[in-house]
Formats: structure tokens, sequence, C-alpha cells
């Protein structure tokens, strides 16, 4: 199970942070990241490292795309992380009838005063489920390009920023392929995160069917209320920036990401996104672990969820069945990591 690093100071590959450094609020993060952690495991069994990922994406202030079958609590998620923060929230369900104006609004023309004026879409909130994103076409998708990256929407030549916090959390479903668009490739590297799930383990599904029996799952998500507001959240985002990245640190991200490039096994390697991905990243789950500094073993920890997305396989190892995660580990592995 996946769990943020916590070395003792002899395995550390460069020196702690001096005494005279000041030092940066952990206990406030860690208090905020527990809090978040009870509230979900009210409605979601097990899944810490799940639950982890998803709050260093918070942290960093990326979105997150969820993969996996039907059934395992996927919407249900993205659902309890909204919950749990007092912000706005809303539900996008992607379909291929879906327009651009469905999603981030259109100029409405007003007969009384004669004029137009701009009726906002559901992409305008701070926390946007959309399910089922690769059912909708590209022209769809390419409504979120410039809502991701900017943080603002542009209809009829006026921007419209989005409301901070803005996370978008996406569900999609691997195995149907009828009905579904692939996404574009410049959709997918504007996600921070693609977290792919599994099914629960032995213990969990029994717990799963253990509380179902006093409870249905559906009553206790409607208990599940925010205990972080906007402000705290703001407040911790400033603390990642504080985190500290050893030059060291940043050679090792820069390696990874340079030798996804020109890589015989890959057809497409990491942009300078990814890199800039690994190092917020790397922050947030630094902080989450009760550190201000970050740890090589903290780049590797987040590595795959960061790059899964972003590379594509060469067409021979896709004929092999080859998976993505698969040339991650080897280039992990082959990259000189900090001492």
């Amino acid at each position: 199970m996946l769990e943020p690093t916590d070395p003792t100071p002899s395995a550390l590959p460069f020196s702690t942070p001096e005494s005279d450094v000041p030092r940066i609020d952990l206990e406030s993060v860690a208090d905020a990241a527990q809090r978040i952690r009870t509230e979900v495991g009210r409605a979601l069994v097990g899944q810490e490292e799940r639950v982890t990922l998803l709050l260093t994406a918070l942290l960093a202030g990326g979105h997150v795309l969820l993969e996996g079958v039907p059934g395992i609590a996927k919407t249900l998620t993205a659902r309890l992380l909204a919950r749990t923060v007092d912000a706005d929230y809303r539900r996008i369900q992607f379909t291929p009838d879906l327009m651009p104006s469905d999603v981030v609004g259109t100029a409405v023309f007003n007969p009384k005063d004669a004029e137009f004026s701009f009726r906002a879409g559901p992409i305008f909130s701070n926390f946007v489920l959309i399910d089922e994103i690769n059912r909708a076409p590209a022209k769809t998708q390419s409504a979120l390009f410039e809502v991701m990256e900017e943080r603002q929407a542009t209809v009829d030549g006026t921007t419209y920023p989005m409301a901070e916090p803005f996370m978008v959390l996406a569900t999609q479903n691997p195995l149907e392929h009828e009905g579904t668009y692939r996404l574009p490739e410049a959709q997918l590297d504007r996600f921070l995160f693609k977290l792919v799930l599994d099914y629960p383990t032995a213990d969990e599904e029994v717990e799963i069917l253990t509380r179902a029996l006093t409870k249905a799952p559906s009553a206790v998500v409607e208990t599940i209320g925010a205990v972080l507001s906007k402000s705290e959240l703001s407040q911790a985002r400033k603390v990642v920036s504080q985190v500290r990245v050893e030059p060291p640190v940043v050679r090792s991200i820069a390696g990874i990401t340079l030798a996804t490039r020109g890589n015989a096994s890959l057809m497409l390697g990491a942009s300078p996104r990814a890199s800039l991905s690994l190092l917020s990243s790397g922050r947030a789950y630094a902080l989450l672990a009760g550190r201000d500094y970050v740890l090589p073993d903290d780049i590797q920890a987040v590595a795959p969820h960061v790059l899964r997305h972003r590379i594509q396989l060469a067409p021979e190892l896709e004929m092999e069945g080859r998976a993505p995660d698969e040339v991650i580990a080897d280039i992990l592995r082959q990259v000189d990591i900090p001492r």
C-alpha cells in the first residue's frame, strides 16, 4: 500500500534543512488532511492510497482523471472529496451529443433589455465532476482546454475567470469502447494525475457488505460534511509552495522526464508540463508525509500517476500488451537517484 515516505535522517540523500532555516506550518496541513481522511473514511472503505493521492492533487492544485471498471467508487470518491471542502460542487455527465456551450455556458439574449448576457455553464464551480469524460467528442473536450490550464473561459470574446479553488475530477471506464472517444493528448496533459483504480481487497469487500447491512451507502454519503474551508485550503496550498526542493531532486525530476523522450519503448515522451507536475505533486506529497523538504522517494512515488497518461507506447509494445506503467518502472530504475 502506497504511503508517504518518512525515512530516518540516516537515509536522507542530502542534508536536512538547518535549524536556522524558518520552518513552515506542517501541523495545520497535517490536521486538515486528517480531518478529510476521517470524513471520507466514513463512506469509503480502505483506499488509503487513493485518498492520499487525491489529497496530494488537492494541495498541488491539480486535476485528476480516475480510471477504473464500473462499480469501484470512482464517482463516489470524487463526490466525497468535494463534500469535505466548503465549496461549490457540480456534476456534468458527458454524452456524445454534449456541446461546448453545455459545459462553459453561452450568451443569452434578453428581450427586455435588448442585450446579451452570459449564462455560465456548470464548469463554473469549485469542484467539477465530469462523469465518463471519454463519452464526449473532441469538439466538446476542447471546451476544457482553456478552463483546465488557464482557469478561465473565453466566450464571444469575453474572458471569465474561474473561482478558486478550481478542481476537475473526471472518470472513465477503460473497458467499454462503444460510444466513447479517445481523449486528445492536449486534454490528458492537463490532468495532474491519472489514477488507475482497482478492486477492493477481500477484507475491504467484507467491510463494505457489513456496513451496508446497517446503513445504506447513499445515506452515509449524505451525512458527509465539510471539514475544510476555502480559506484553509488556500492557506494549505501556500504552505506547499514553501516546501524546499534541493538541486539534486530538481535534477532527478528533469532526468525522469528526459528519459521518456527518445526512449525506444515510447512513441511520445513527457512534456515540460510533466516536470512541473512532478515538482508540484512531489512537494504536496512530502508535506502530507510531515516534511518541509522533498526527497527523491517522493518523486518516485508520484511519477507513475503523473506520467502514465502523458506518454504513448511504441506500436510494437502495444501489440505485445505492455502497459505504460511497466515502461515508467524501467525508467525510474535507470534514472540516477541522488544519495
